[in-house]
């Protein structure tokens, strides 16, 4: 390759954060705060008159296959709306499959004998829809499996779903799952979810037993990338190669090799704590010689949800604090550490492992080089990032679990955050939280999921030129 065209190759694979969003991290000068679409305000609901979110001028939506109601087959809609990806429908149609992070023995929805685990009541559902958010048809994709968090689209049309636990009659109890012993099979997998037909309900053992969070692809290697939310303990980043490029195989092959980052010469490196600006790190991969752990004498919980990571942290892997949203863009894997960095003054540390507001990583597939792109620098700027996705901008849109007012927020190519929705207050649910955040085919239609005791699925459009997404 000539020179010239080398170059211009990896300036484009680069990714759209440079130079002044590295600046945002922690410690160092910010960016002043982007213009966003303007002053948000109470917007109804189209769907009822109710109004749920608050949006800029000119922007609607409508909510959509709430918790309770019933899927075009007659079964019941689970709850715990979480991650979903967007694929294209015919006729201008969106398909979403959707995640539902239901945990414990509380029996499987839809058809049990199609179940991984008839105990288990998480999965996926799939939904056809305008792009208004009006329901063509909807059921059940997957189930019978257990704390389905996140994933990630795949180009052979596809939802990757992660089990986010290592529950299983081989494990003790969690503190919020239940009677493990009722389960029949253990869990903590990654289950593939194609778009046009129910799922197999057979997991990719190879990648891991460990609490999965997100999954992100590389076209050009074939290598998925995924997150851990450990709660309590350290999480890790990973990413799996499978036996044969996945789109030549058109699916995610069982039985390849899993390996963990590190950072090179800084065994262990610990980057769940405050960051320099620019932080800018080389890295290597450390190779989980026990992916999928045979667990015996039924080991406590808080012991097996780390038998994975302490193997990569033992060959000196790099310490975060609870990875979760990742999305893969122009040779770029974009993720979020919810509990990272610095302890802002005034603010009070979160529970669980990991002290700060909130970290945006950028692993460049290209080179091995991770960077630091944000760092919240207090709850009011960005309050424990979740899920996230990016617009055809390049600007990413980030899903809030804070304390207190739950935002979408986005993260421009300069490193500069802004609002663009809050969710209304649900009196008797504080812990209500944005989640699965997804541009239709186009760019036409956001759509969004608000996990809560009812939760519910959302389209939002509006005049999106005006602004940075």
């Amino acid at each position: 390759m000539h020179r010239r065209r080398f170059i211009a190759n990896v300036v484009a694979a680069a990714g759209p954060f440079t130079g002044a969003a590295c600046a945002a991290a922690q410690g160092g000068a910010r960016p002043a705060p982007a213009p966003g679409y303007g002053r948000l305000k109470p917007v109804a609901d189209l769907r009822d008159g109710k109004v749920r979110l608050h949006l800029p001028d000119g922007f609607r939506y409508r909510s959509f296959s709430a918790a309770g109601e019933k899927f075009s087959d007659g079964t019941t809609v689970p709850g715990r709306h979480d991650g979903m990806a967007a694929f294209a429908g015919p006729k201008d149609s969106t398909i979403l499959v959707r995640n539902h992070e239901v945990n414990g023995p509380v029996g499987a929805f839809g058809d049990e004998s199609a179940a991984y685990d008839p105990a288990a009541g998480g999965g996926t559902s799939t939904l056809h829809v305008t792009r208004h958010g009006e329901v063509i048809r909807s059921g059940p994709s997957l189930n019978g499996t257990m704390m389905n968090c996140s994933g990630g689209p795949m180009p052979w049309r596809a939802w990757v779903s992660c089990e986010e636990t290592v529950n299983g009659p081989d494990v003790g109890d969690d503190s919020s799952g239940g009677d493990n012993s009722r389960l029949t099979r253990g869990h903590g997998y990654l289950f593939e979810v194609p778009v046009d037909r129910a799922a197999s309900a057979r997991p990719i053992r190879s990648a891991g037993r460990f609490p999965h969070e997100s999954a992100a692809f590389d076209p050009s290697t074939g290598a998925l990338y995924l997150t851990e939310d450990n709660f309590s303990f350290p999480s890790g980043f990973y990413r799996y190669l499978p036996p044969k490029h996945p789109v030549q195989a058109g699916r995610l092959l069982d039985g390849g090799r899993l390996q963990m980052l590190a950072v090179k010469g800084r065994a262990r490196a610990d980057l769940s704590r405050g960051q320099p600006a620019g932080a800018s790190y080389a890295t290597a991969w450390v190779d989980i010689d026990d992916p999928d752990p045979a667990f015996t004498g039924r080991p406590s919980n808080e012991e097996a949800v780390q038998a994975v990571g302490r193997q990569g942290r033992a060959g000196g892997a790099a310490i975060f604090a609870r990875l979760e949203g990742a999305v893969f863009h122009q040779g770029v894997v974009y993720f979020v550490s919810t509990q990272g960095g610095a302890t802002a003054p005034g603010d009070t540390p979160p529970p669980g492992f990991g002290e700060g507001r909130g970290q945006v990583w950028a692993y460049e597939t290209w080179s091995g080089r991770l960077r630091l792109v944000y760092e919240s620098p207090r709850s009011s700027a960005l309050d424990l990032p979740d899920n996230v996705t990016v617009s055809r901008r390049g600007t990413l849109v980030l899903c809030e679990d804070g304390d207190g007012d739950n935002y979408l927020r986005g993260l421009t190519r300069t490193g500069q955050i802004f609002d663009f929705c809050r969710l209304q207050p649900i009196p008797d649910d504080p812990g209500a939280e944005f989640a699965g955040s997804t541009f239709g085919p186009g760019g036409h239609t956001l759509y969004v999921n608000v996990q809560a005791k009812r939760g519910r699925s959302f389209a939002i459009w509006g005049p999106w030129e005006r602004g940075l997404f």
